[in-house]
């Protein structure tokens, strides 16, 4: 055998082994026998999302499925982490890489804020690992930016406006001014509602676009203000959608004949802005805690094992859970691929979900809801916050299959 011959052998030897060692190292990461089931919260912890999307009530609502499931799957123990990705993608897909190499997570959920979620669930594909994003809202997760372990779980920014938008244009809201934070979340909602806004013959007349986490939107509602617009879309979330709404009032907005339309807001929005200032909002939700018996039920027991507020983005974490946890069970194993196909081959029916299917573009597909913020006196207890005007069937609220983006299933 010659020299040049043996380190050929020794190359191509090399190189097997490489490649053995990538698909050993992607077969860990995508089924860690480690003898647990760990979960990853990546969550907003203190920033502008931390409240009602996000936060210690995020972390309390997945702890809180794992003890009612039983504590264990599979004969191994299911463990719960948490990072804090302070809404900057770097640091959450730095903290998702070191969990997945180092810490053997089996799969990463909540991801609110779209950019987080949309570079994270790149990230874990990449490397064979499901997430599960309750939080982010941009629909780029099951469209142009789907994979084959993303899922989205609870609502996204088509769903928004087939509620919000559809409601206020038939009630004669046909001139639209939008009030747009400045990243993907922001330029998908208002992209998604001007469709809406338009397919129902409004018009939209401008728009202008604000930080992530401003806290002075006087010069934007100026803007919305002299636009000529009827109804001013705040396609915003969280403490920006409260400042809005807040600034907007202090402005004389509303009493001066224009409207606001929340794209995106939580009941505990509601309560932070008051019914003072919030009654008559309408307001698209993926579930509401006193909907039904199983919604109250789930929403009293969440509340008293260390839940903060009973919103849908954290009933999402719950069922979520459960559904994966479940599907981790039919498998027989923590080995992804096995999983994501037992999540999707299994309906989602229970308190948050009633008839719920996760698609092969890994979006959850289920009713939404559009609500109203009660008159103050119509209150009767911290969280009787508003009444559901109207039930958005999920094949109104979401695209087609068909109609997704995903290229993976065109």
């Amino acid at each position: 055998m010659s020299a040049s011959t043996r380190a050929g052998l020794r190359c191509a030897a090399a190189v097997g082994a490489a490649v053995l060692m990538s698909l050993t190292t992607a077969a860990s990461a995508a089924g860690n026998d480690d003898g647990s089931v760990k979960i990853g919260v990546m969550a907003d912890m203190a920033g502008v999302y931390s409240t009602g999307f996000s936060g210690r009530g995020a972390v309390a609502a997945v702890q809180m499925a794992v003890d009612d499931f039983g504590g264990e799957v599979l004969g191994k123990p299911i463990d719960v982490i948490s990072a804090d990705h302070q809404n900057k993608a770097d640091i959450a897909s730095a903290k998702s890489r070191e969990w997945i190499d180092r810490e053997k997570v089996d799969v990463i959920m909540d991801l609110t804020n779209s950019a987080v979620g949309l570079a994270v669930q790149q990230l874990a594909s990449d490397k064979g690992v499901i997430t599960i994003n309750t939080g982010s809202a941009t629909s780029q997760l099951t469209g142009e930016a789907c994979t084959p372990y993303g899922i989205h779980y609870g609502y996204d920014t088509h769903a928004l406006p087939a509620g919000t938008a559809t409601a206020i244009v038939k009630n004669g809201g046909r001139k639209w001014f939008f009030i747009t934070a400045d990243y993907a979340f922001g330029h998908a909602l208002q992209a998604n509602t001007s469709d809406v806004v338009e397919e129902l013959g409004g018009s939209v007349v401008g728009s202008v676009r604000a930080p992530l986490n401003t806290n002075d939107f006087s010069a934007y509602l100026l803007q919305a203000q002299g636009s000529g617009a009827e109804v001013i879309g705040l396609a915003n979330a969280g403490t920006d959608t409260i400042n809005a709404v807040k600034q907007a009032n202090e402005f004389g907005i509303v009493s001066g004949g224009q409207q606001l339309a929340g794209m995106l807001v939580l009941l505990s929005d509601i309560e932070s802005l008051g019914l003072d200032t919030a009654a008559g909002l309408q307001f698209t939700s993926g579930w509401y805690w006193d909907g039904d018996d199983a919604s109250r039920e789930w929403t009293k027991k969440y509340l008293a094992n260390g839940g903060t507020t009973p919103t849908f983005p954290h009933a999402a974490l719950y069922s979520s859970t459960m559904a994966y946890l479940k599907a981790v069970k039919a498998a027989g194993t923590d080995e992804s691929d096995a999983v994501r196909k037992a999540m999707g081959n299994k309906p989602i029916d229970d308190f948050f979900a009633k008839g719920g299917e996760i698609r092969d573009d890994g979006l959850l597909v289920h009713d939404m809801y559009l609500l109203k913020a009660k008159q103050a006196s119509e209150s009767s207890s911290r969280w009787d916050l508003a009444t559901v005007e109207r039930t958005v069937a999920g094949d109104q609220a979401y695209p087609s299959l068909a109609d997704s983006g995903c290229a993976a299933v065109q």
